[in-house]
């Protein structure tokens, strides 16, 4: 049986549309999840939601527990993710209010929990990872996207965070190939795969990278592209449960 979860970003602390029917608080053995994990009905379909941040928000990039959170969400029978990430475009045609389904990712980060593999008996976790994300999930929502105008197709730098990045700290994303930056793909990602989840990000560009723009980036205005992306996104989602796609898994 399919089971979708939706993961929330910043400013996403609810899907635009969700019904909600329960509300569950999660224990598992890596501690606690984020939040309680909200079920309920959405076009039709029963999904799941999970605001990573907290609700109300508390967690900020560095000190989500991803793994708590992707071995609730297997646990409880989801198959399929859809995460939804605020990024920064560094791509000179990815501008604040686009929407974009990133490819590959590079990871930035330090001193996250990173997998689910602890060492002991068990072969080591050497998932495969050339591709990050699930392309069946990728291509359904570009199907889905139509409407929207979502661009097939990024590198997500993840850094640590919380603090955006320099200049220079862009300039060398750029320099490796970036495309847009954010602070919560990873580890999600590569735990999605090790739990065995079909996942797929969704990104909202909320502002332009750091020495990119002609003004200095501030918390109102990514606030504002958060509010007009977020529906967005949840259209988005909602094209992909009308199209059949979880109903065929």
């Amino acid at each position: 049986m399919t089971r979708l979860a939706i993961l929330g970003g910043t400013g996403v602390d609810a899907l635009d549309g969700l019904t909600v029917t329960a509300v569950e608080r999660v224990e598992t053995p890596f501690g606690a999840v984020s939040a309680d994990l909200e079920t309920g009905q959405f076009c039709g379909l029963e999904v799941v939601f999970l605001q990573r941040h907290g609700k109300p928000r508390s967690l900020p990039p560095h000190r989500i527990n991803y793994r708590a959170n992707l071995w609730a969400l297997k646990q409880r029978g989801i198959t399929h993710v859809v995460a939804l990430n605020a990024v920064g475009g560094i791509h000179a045609s990815l501008r604040p209010g686009m929407l974009v389904l990133p490819d590959q990712i590079i990871d930035y980060t330090w001193g996250r929990s990173h997998t689910f593999d602890e060492g002991g008996e068990a072969p080591p976790m050497h998932i495969d990872f050339t591709e990050p994300y699930s392309p069946e999930l990728r291509q359904a929502l570009m199907l889905a996207s139509a409407g929207e105008g979502v661009v097939d197709g990024a590198v997500m730098a993840v850094t640590q965070g919380p603090r955006l990045e320099t200049a220079a700290e862009v300039r060398r994303l750029r320099r490796d190939g970036c495309d847009v930056v954010g602070m919560t793909g990873m580890p999600e990602a590569a735990l999605a795969r090790e739990a065995g989840l079909a996942y797929a990000s969704l990104c909202m560009v909320v502002n332009t990278a750091a020495g990119l723009g002609d003004a200095p980036i501030t918390l109102d205005s990514i606030r504002q592209h958060l509010r007009a992306s977020s529906a967005a996104s949840a259209r988005v989602i909602g094209e992909l449960i009308r199209g059949g796609f979880l109903s065929g898994q």
